[in-house]
């Protein structure tokens, strides 16, 4: 999905100007640039792309030991957009609101690369995660737990400002280990529900992660599923590997109208503190048809 929100070269170049001659001691700024080619085969096609798929900035500002601001400006090829751009307060220790377009706490798998285990997503995001939105929301954190709930104008709405029929979010975060999460959302908006649950281990070189996805809407009468199971272990600081399965399905009044499933295989190769190399084989089942993807991919972070 793409964010409406536009900036010309000039005003963005001046966003950056501004941002460097903020405060140092407030300021923070990171960011990423992606990049990677990509040849995928169908039983009756092949296509191939290369080129620079993202490109992002981050600014955030302390403006005291409680207020802060993060403004993320994205540019991919339809142009800069801004992702997030959002107050945050803390209340107490344990109390943190916060209101603007931030991105949706729920779901398993990252929106950006940075925070992905491969290249690819599952492609159900969709279907079961919110997405950037528009609203205030407030967290409780406690030894071991965080609970959450935001209300946005549109779950999966970026620059929705209709208030008409609010969407509300609500999570629940057990953190029993230091190397178990459990995490579970429950959302609605109108006539549509959705249920999030995912959990990972993590210790040492070893990562699993599982995630369980349902979502309906009874004004179309469509019920869909989801889930996947991941695996990830670094064999030492340089090289790792991913093997990923995944599948989902919808149906529109008990008719089957989506039935995919993928296995996914990614090794990876950590160049430097900054520089991340990804490739990936991927093969997916979409409903009979067989589609094989394999990429390569290069992450710069800094």
């Amino acid at each position: 999905m793409k964010l409406l929100t536009k900036f010309t070269p000039i005003a963005a170049t001046l966003l950056v100007s501004l941002g460097a001659h903020a405060e140092e001691s407030k300021l923070s700024v990171s960011g990423f640039i992606d990049m990677s080619t990509v040849y995928t085969s169908t039983d009756d096609d092949s296509s191939s792309v290369m080129g620079v798929d993202q490109v992002e900035i981050d600014f955030g500002y302390k403006v005291d030991d409680k207020l802060s601001t993060t403004l993320e400006v994205e540019y991919q090829e339809n142009g800069v957009d801004v992702e997030q751009a959002f107050l945050s307060y803390a209340v107490s220790d344990a109390v943190s609101l916060k209101a603007g377009r931030f991105l949706s706490y729920s779901g398993f798998e990252a929106e950006e690369p940075t925070g992905l285990y491969q290249y690819s997503g599952t492609g159900y995001a969709p279907l079961f995660y919110g997405y950037y939105q528009q609203g205030v929301s407030a967290s409780y954190s406690g030894s071991n737990y965080t609970l959450a709930i935001s209300v946005v104008n549109d779950l999966a709405g970026p620059t929705a400002t209709d208030t008409s029929i609010p969407g509300i979010e609500t999570m629940v975060a057990l953190m029993p280990t230091d190397e178990i999460t459990v995490k579970g959302f429950y959302s609605v908006e109108g006539d549509k529900s959705f249920i999030n649950l995912w959990s990972s281990y993590s210790k040492g070189a070893l990562t699993l992660g599982a995630e369980f996805n349902s979502a309906s809407d009874s004004e179309t009468d469509t019920d869909s599923t989801g889930y996947l199971a991941m695996v990830n272990y670094a064999f030492d600081e340089k090289i790792g590997v991913t093997l990923r399965y995944h599948a989902y399905e919808t149906e529109v009044a008990d008719i089957t109208t989506t039935d995919n499933s993928g296995i996914t295989l990614a090794p990876s190769y950590t160049v430097s503190d900054n520089v991340l190399i990804v490739a990936e084989y991927r093969m997916d089942d979409m409903g009979g048809a067989d589609k094989n993807t394999f990429a390569l991919e290069a992450l710069v972070t800094f």
